[in-house]
């Protein structure tokens, strides 16, 4: 991380880009070469500068180059130029790039006291040539290095802003905003306390084994009794005298397994082809008949009504009860408040519908006890019966603000430190089943709007009130102060005194 950090840039006026000569007193003589020289360096500097430890596509060959600049020089008239600070280039000093070989000897290693210069600060100038006006080359823009570290800086701010959100975002809910509760029980030692109460927990089932233990009754009541009356017509002889009109079989034209596993099905549904019969000839034919019918009575009354139970469950009437995406805070009738808005899918209504609110934080005792995930109450309006709801229409569900209130302290700037959850608990009885039924939602502290209100849903439209859920989540923004309702109250007092 310390190398994303911006860095001053580097002072190279103390070392110079390359080895530099003394300069002696200016002469006519060599102002030609100055103004060359002076020439060739903004060439240098406008062209694009080449790191020394990449190879240079263009010839190296220094001197060559030399001669031409100075025989061109030489031809073109003397014109007083004006004197920049001026770089010498030692044609000696600069390396001679090449393709490296495996039969190349071992680099000599260089001299401790010869002068090192950083790499960011060695560079080759690009020499006009003919041979890079025909032939293109790639080149590499030298970025300063503060800029080049203050880039990747930028970068490294950029990745951590999504990863910062994303772990926001991804913080655990303990209820969905569709109501599930998100906590998993473990370790769960006398699980036969399950089947005491096997009714619940048929129907608390998945559909897919739900479906699964539905037909597995069946087919093993079936197979079961299959079997017994196959075993019995086998112990009886029945199969040995099969078309033998004098033998008295027990159960007529039951000659093999599958024909005793049809007549088993037929017995339970008592669907009674005919072919297959119970005779009087045994009495424990007679008592399998008669227990088959018992036990399946009990499985179709067992299998019926969990399944009718399952499909008119009150939890599927939750889905058509919504609530706002988001709470706002702002003031009412001259007090703090949060607000958030319910509303009612369904013509058919809520029978006496009730309304309440938990607070999901943890917090350390001043003994030192840290308790996870405390539950407080939220007063929606218990005290006077304004959480008793009739619910024909959206309606939006207020929480003063007040010094019971666990908001009291809070401004908007704590708001975004906080770390909690506001569960919605919406009950009522459906009027189609006077089955009681449960909504849940909760809020977490981001997705609360300080200085907010929602916009109006309904109004009067031939005759009637019309609803408009397409505005069921809309905000607009309202002058609220940004401090907690505790120092709104002691500025309101400190003003009264002052009067």
């Amino acid at each position: 991380m310390l190398a994303y950090l911006p860095r001053p840039p580097t002072d190279t006026s103390r070392y110079g880009t390359f080895p530099q000569k003394p300069e002696g007193p200016a002469t006519p003589a060599l102002l030609a070469d100055d103004s060359q020289q002076q020439e060739a360096t903004n060439a240098a500097e406008k062209r694009v500068l080449v790191p020394n430890d990449l190879h240079p596509p263009y010839s190296t060959d220094i001197p060559r180059e030399t001669a031409l600049l100075q025989r061109r020089a030489d031809s073109e008239d003397v014109v007083p130029a004006r004197r920049w600070p001026s770089i010498s280039i030692s044609t000696g000093d600069l390396p001679k790039h090449r393709r490296t070989s495996r039969h190349d000897p071992l680099p000599v290693p260089r001299d401790v006291s010869s002068r090192w210069y950083p790499r960011h600060t060695r560079s080759v100038p690009t020499i006009p040539s003919p041979r890079q006006s025909k032939t293109p080359t790639r080149s590499i823009v030298s970025i300063p290095s503060a800029e080049r570290l203050q880039t990747r800086r930028c970068k490294l701010m950029e990745d951590e802003r999504p990863l910062g959100l994303a772990s926001k975002q991804q913080r655990q809910r303990y209820v969905t905003k569709v109501g599930k509760c998100q906590v998993n029980l473990g370790n769960i030692q006398e699980k036969k306390r399950f089947l005491s109460d096997i009714f619940t927990t048929i129907v608390d089932l998945k559909y897919r084994w739900f479906l699964f233990v539905f037909m597995m009754c069946y087919i093993v009541t079936w197979v079961a009794f299959g079997t017994i009356y196959f075993f019995d017509a086998w112990l009886r002889g029945d199969i040995d005298h099969i078309g033998d009109p004098e033998w008295k079989a027990c159960i007529e034209n039951v000659d093999n397994f599958i024909s005793a596993l049809l007549f088993s099905v037929e017995s339970q549904r008592t669907i009674g082809y005919g072919s297959r019969i119970v005779t009087a000839n045994c009495a424990e034919g007679v008592i399998l008949l008669m227990a088959q019918s018992i036990i399946g009575s009990m499985i179709d009354a067992l299998m019926v009504g969990c399944m009718f139970v399952k499909i008119s469950r009150p939890k599927k009437r939750a889905q058509t009860l919504i609530f706002s995406k988001n709470c706002v805070i702002s003031h009412r009738d001259e007090k703090l408040c949060l607000m958030f808005r319910i509303g009612d899918l369904r013509e058919s209504h809520m029978v006496d519908a009730k309304i309440r609110a938990k607070l999901i934080k943890s917090r350390q005792t001043k003994e030192g006890e840290f308790i996870p995930l405390e539950q407080s109450e939220l007063n929606l309006g218990y005290d006077t019966g304004e959480d008793r709801l009739f619910l024909v229409e959206p309606q939006i569900i207020c929480h003063v603000i007040n010094q019971r209130s666990p908001f009291w302290d809070m401004s908007a700037e704590s708001l975004r430190r906080e770390q909690f959850e506001i569960i919605i608990i919406l009950e009522g009885i459906v009027e189609a089943t006077g089955m009681t039924c449960q909504a849940r939602t909760s809020y977490t502290e981001d997705e609360i709007l300080w200085g907010y209100r929602f916009e109006p849903c309904m109004w009067l439209e031939k005759g009637a009130f019309r609803v408009d859920y397409s505005r069921f989540e809309l905000t607009f923004e309202v002058q609220t102060p940004a401090a907690s309702a505790k120092e709104m109250q002691e500025m309101a007092e400190l003003q009264r005194r002052g009067r």
